[in-house]
């Protein structure tokens, strides 16, 4: 049994950001479809100036494939201390019908890829279908492929930002002009960024409510994307009092995600959630059902999508011929 290594390099050209918005759709499917075994993921967090590591694993009855992923970030010396960036991600795929490794792959680009395709995900499920302004709360790496996913599947006339870093900021504007033609108003306020939004993305490392609940215009919806561990915040937790709720995983979004702390202040309850993605994908449950609801979508990121769309990936390099094979183990 031979094992596949991919590196960064062949991965960032086995697979588009199209085929990983397709990808995300069929895990969510299938995790709301009971072809799905994932066990709650694991967080480590290490001393400073250290970050945080987190493992996610699951198995996909559908493919019979077992994934476990590795992923880092906040290593804030990394560059100049170890000569290694400051997050990094490593995939492993299992046969599961043997356990056998298949591949060993880079998993830093599939992270974002998956991560900014759920954001577009969840804009064709929960968006108004006249949406055509994005707002971005965060300017880092996430919140540029978050416009490139939603750029997949609507058009957007104009993009809003906002950054707490000004040269951040400035360099997004210049690259998400650069690369999609799209016009960037740099807002001098969250709550300018905030109240323009047909789209509102949250990308941040925030440790606390950076969108207030009296700037959320009617009809918007969220994409809240950077709480995925306690202590993680960007919204203000009476966005959710009114709001229809959609997570990835449930019994992830209630103990790590976005969707915490409403629970945890008693503004809601989690029969008031109106349900996980995948429901509405399958058509289990309605999406958007009128331009005035504000839609929230909770995403904390799970196995099944590293799964799906690094499957992909490895089916990719077999049909082309690419990468590297060892042997691990001999029969």
């Amino acid at each position: 049994m031979k094992t596949l290594l991919l590196t960064k390099e062949e991965v960032d050209g086995l697979i588009c950001m199209h085929e990983v918005i397709g990808a995300v759709e069929e895990a969510y499917k299938a995790f709301n479809s009971d072809q799905v075994v994932q066990p709650d993921y694991m967080g480590i967090h290490l001393p400073s100036p250290r970050g945080e590591v987190d493992f996610k694993l699951g198995y996909n009855k559908a493919n019979e494939v077992i994934s476990m992923k590795a992923s880092s970030g906040g290593f804030i010396d990394n560059p100049t201390a170890h000569g290694v960036p400051n997050g990094m991600g490593t995939i492993l795929l299992f046969d599961a019908r043997s356990c056998a490794l298949t591949c060993v792959m880079d998993g830093s680009l599939i992270t974002g890829l998956r991560t900014g395709a759920a954001g577009a995900v969840s804009v064709k499920a929960l968006a108004r279908k006249n949406a055509r302004t994005v707002s971005s709360m965060g300017t880092g790496n996430q919140a540029r492929m978050q416009i490139r996913a939603i750029n997949e599947i609507m058009t957007i006339e104009e993009v809003r930002a906002w950054d707490s870093h000004p040269d951040t900021l400035a360099r997004y504007k210049t690259d998400i002009e650069s690369e999609f033609g799209i016009p960037v108003v740099t807002a001098n306020s969250k709550r300018e960024a905030v109240e323009q939004a047909d789209i509102l993305v949250t990308t941040t490392r925030g440790k606390g409510s950076l969108v207030e609940a009296d700037w959320v215009k009617a009809g918007t919806h969220i994409v809240a994307i950077g709480t995925d561990q306690q202590g993680k915040q960007e919204l203000d937790p009476e966005i959710f009092r009114n709001a229809k709720v959609v997570v990835d995983s449930m019994a992830q979004c209630a103990e790590k995600g976005e969707t915490w702390h409403p629970l945890n202040k008693k503004i809601i309850a989690k029969d008031d959630i109106h349900g996980e993605i995948g429901e509405i994908l399958v058509g289990k449950k309605p999406g958007r059902e009128n331009d005035h609801e504000v839609t929230i979508f909770d995403s904390t990121g799970m196995a099944i999508q590293d799964n799906v769309a690094a499957s992909r990936i490895y089916q990719n390099a077999i049909d082309k011929g690419v990468g590297t094979f060892f042997e691990f183990f001999r029969s």
